[in-house]
């Protein structure tokens, strides 16, 4: 896998893409000023590659050009397309017959909306390029969404400048490994200045290309931190599903969803529903998050096998969200971008006392209680699934828990003040479920896992030879 030390630089990819003549496009870019046209300028030789830049800042003069937009949200996915459309038709209309038999052609386009003394909220955008990968070719597509991290519009304009260039570049010399081209995405800029979280390729070139596969290694590169997934198991940008809405989440790795985490879930939300008047199903969602961290889980990052588990999950009717969080303060920090609406998290015992180990916390200046700050700001809580060891008589509870005795007495303070509050309604017969023997019979086809899984799960993993199922 080639390094980023040996990946040229932006005004180098620039300057390539300049001296070869078979290239020819325009760059249209609406939010963050003219960024990636200016890279191509300054590396010289931009008359070669580039037929036309343009910005359309005024709402009157963009609808003009590119169409109404319905509801006004110029910066969407929606309007990038319509951009594209627009730009690469208007590409062969003008210069197709008049340019070289060999020229491939693209457009590139991005609308964002960047850091300014007017805007000071979330700052994001997006950038697609749609181009012939060979002369005559039917055109292909990738579009991806960004959020930029910079404080100042200036920074944040010469970072999606970079990103840009990068996408063009990559489209056309990395096309044949979509993996490579995900990890050049951010090549000359850092990754704590942007943050790439969706991407889609689409058209004849890209055929084969498993749209969802490219979202979960966006998280494998880090990328960014989190992908989710509908119940139809198609990727989701966060905003669109939690945007003031109340979160229940439970974190588990669900390999396989047996009916403990069904009632985890079911308990969980009975006690987070009664919690406040104001929490209903319509103003609330039930979110499954997977980790791909795995001192947390134990587990290799396996893509497909992922992605089984959301297709699992989501035939359940939930929302997935794939994360590379270890901690659960910065899980809820995740929420925070989008809602401050109420935020409950339902986990075990086994997790409970991952949270209040010490060593959990080894790196972080203000340790336990600097976690504890955090997890517990504002309106969240922990909602405790008991435990039934199979060594032990004795129900292990929220309320009967025992922790290192430095740690007692905050867990018995969040315990008392009701930020951790115990799940005391729950199936018996969920107390003696254990994934990993389910999935150890699983693979091995043998046992009666069929009745520890939801219905009509076990139908699904034997159809199609989930989680590495084998008939006995």
């Amino acid at each position: 896998m080639p390094g980023t030390e040996n990946r040229p630089s932006t005004l180098q990819k620039a300057l390539e893409l300049n001296l070869d003549t078979c290239k020819y496009g325009t760059i249209a870019e609406i939010g963050a000023g003219q960024e990636v046209a200016r890279n191509f300028f300054q590396a010289g030789g931009a008359a070669g590659t580039i037929a036309k830049t343009m910005s359309a800042y005024d709402m009157q003069f963009s609808d003009a050009i590119y169409g109404q937009m319905e509801g006004g949200r110029y910066v969407s996915q929606t309007r990038l397309g319509m951009m594209l459309d627009h730009e690469y038709e208007l590409i062969l209309e003008r210069v197709k017959e008049s340019r070289p038999s060999n020229s491939t052609f693209f457009a590139y386009a991005a609308t964002v909306t960047a850091r300014s003394y007017k805007q000071k909220r979330e700052c994001h955008g997006w950038l697609g390029i749609r181009l012939q990968l060979y002369p005559a070719a039917p055109p292909s597509e990738v579009m991806l969404h960004v959020r930029m991290l910079d404080d100042t519009n200036q920074a944040q304009a010469e970072a999606l400048g970079v990103l840009g260039v990068n996408l063009i570049y990559g489209a056309f010399n990395l096309h044949t490994d979509t993996e490579e081209m995900i990890r050049s995405l951010t090549d000359g800029v850092s990754r704590n200045r942007l943050e790439i979280d969706m991407i889609h390729f689409s058209g004849p070139y890209f055929e084969d290309v498993e749209n969802r596969l490219m979202n979960l290694y966006l998280v494998q590169v880090g990328h960014t931190h989190a992908v989710m997934f509908d119940s139809d198991g198609q990727v989701v940008l966060p905003w669109e599903k939690l945007y003031k809405k109340n979160i229940l989440a439970i974190r588990g790795t669900f390999k396989p969803t047996t009916r403990t985490n069904i009632d985890m879930i079911e308990q969980g939300w009975n006690r987070f529903e009664t919690s406040d008047q104001s929490i209903s199903e319509e103003n609330s969602i039930i979110l499954t998050e997977i980790t791909t961290n795995t001192v947390m889980t134990g587990d290799t990052v396996d893509a497909s096998e992922f992605l089984a588990r959301v297709d699992l999950l989501g035939s359940l009717g939930y929302t997935v969200l794939i994360s590379n969080y270890l901690r659960y303060f910065r899980l809820r920090a995740y929420f925070r971008r989008y809602t401050q609406s109420k935020i409950g998290i339902v986990l075990g015992i086994r997790n409970v006392r991952d949270i209040f180990d010490a060593s959990f916390y080894d790196g972080i200046e203000g340790g336990l209680m600097e976690a504890m700050g955090k997890l517990f700001a504002d309106d969240t809580h922990l909602y405790v699934y008991p435990e039934q060891a199979p060594d032990e008589a004795e129900l292990t509870t929220a309320t009967n828990l025992k922790l290192d005795e430095r740690t007692q007495l905050i867990y018995q303070q969040l315990l008392q003040n009701g930020s951790i509050q115990a799940i005391d309604q729950y199936d018996p017969e969920c107390l003696k479920i254990f994934s990993p023997v389910i999935l150890q019979q699983i693979r091995s086809g043998s046992g009666d896992w069929e009745d520890k899984l939801p219905n009509g799960m076990a139908d699904q993993i034997k159809s199609k030879s989930l989680l590495g199922y084998r008939p006995a």
